[in-house]
């Protein structure tokens, strides 16, 4: 029980997580397109940044209590009641997980048409 909940926390924290830093830099877009303060600039490109460093982490914590309540569920089938609330509630997560995951894995290539010979991307 205590296992799914805290990934249910993780991973509605690394939703969470993800949704303020576009918040903020849309902010901070909006901030600059109004030729605010540069000082206000400054310090809201700052609480980006901070927000930037949430980002993996909260997903590293995510996916390694997601893994672990995995393992567990693995070692300890046999004793767990397979039909039970929590049981239940752990295998439909782990199945989301499983198709966040593989959509994670899809790798979208870069269009480089428009780019002349010895030109960046």
């Amino acid at each position: 029980m205590i296992k799914v909940k805290a990934c249910q926390r993780l991973i509605k924290e690394a939703a969470f997580y993800v949704t303020e830093l576009k918040e903020n830099e849309d902010k901070l877009d909006k901030m600059k397109q109004e030729k605010r303060d540069v000082y206000d600039i400054k310090y809201f490109d700052d609480v980006v940044g901070e927000s930037r460093m949430m980002v993996p982490d909260s997903q590293a914590r995510m996916k390694k209590n997601v893994e672990d309540l995995e393992i567990f569920l693995d070692s300890n089938r046999s004793n767990l009641n397979a039909e039970g609330e929590w049981m239940t509630a752990a295998s439909s997560l782990l199945s989301e997980q499983q198709g966040v995951k593989s959509s994670e894995d899809v790798v979208s290539e870069t269009n480089v048409e428009g780019l002349k010979d010895g030109e960046d991307f």
